[in-house]
């Protein structure tokens, strides 16, 4: 197994209410499950390979609950990506080189039956953790932007963090909402969903804790 190591940043939307039932061992609140996600990071590497600065963004879909399985997704790496780091890349986010189920990575990818080819392409990202802002752009494929949630009366910007101490993805998460529109062979639309920003630090055995 060659041993890899990634310290980043995320945004992810999914089709789930604010809370995301899945967090919480529950089913989703739609029956299904989409969800588009873009990470950034910001320093890594697998085996001699540095992996710094490099972006990378997946779109998901799920017919029901993940664990069912059944998925369909599609994976998209920095364009500025040189192969040795595009194979690596392609190897975390396939759940390679990974102990069994250890990160998110692996759980999301033993439960796809049709993985469409990657691509390689121009990933935008914009990720303010704390203030719960983003956006994720891969022209022809994602559109997703992400903001604060907002009290219904005043507008007021209200804050909530979800804490895993044994999360397989991270260890506390800001919780925003989000909305997404993709093109391409995997098309999903969510408006005023799920918006998860986080900070990660994972490596072969899933999340880093210090």
């Amino acid at each position: 197994m060659t041993p890899w190591e990634i310290k980043g940043r995320e945004l992810v939307n999914c089709t789930c209410e604010y809370g995301c039932n899945c967090q919480f061992n529950a089913l989703p609140d739609k029956g299904h499950c989409h969800a588009v996600a873009g990470i950034q990071i910001d320093h890594g590497f697998h085996g001699d390979t540095r992996l710094d600065g490099l972006r990378i963004a997946a779109i998901f879909k799920w017919p029901g609950p993940i664990h069912e399985g059944n998925g369909e997704a599609i994976a998209f790496v920095d364009e500025n990506a040189n192969a040795a780091q595009r194979d690596a890349l392609l190897k975390i986010m396939t759940g390679q080189d990974t102990a069994p189920f250890a990160t998110m990575f692996a759980v999301y990818a033993s439960t796809v039956i049709k993985m469409h080819d990657p691509v390689f392409t121009k990933i935008d990202l914009e990720l303010d953790v704390d203030g719960r802002k983003g956006r994720v752009f891969v022209k022809d494929y994602i559109d997703a932007v992400g903001e604060p949630i907002r009290n219904k009366v005043t507008g007021a910007e209200a804050r909530a963090q979800i804490v895993l101490p044994q999360g397989f993805e991270y260890a506390v998460a800001e919780i925003g909402s989000a909305t997404s529109k993709t093109t391409g062979p995997v098309q999903v639309a969510m408006k005023d969903t799920y918006g998860q920003f986080a900070r990660l630090h994972l490596n072969n055995n899933g999340v880093v804790r210090v």
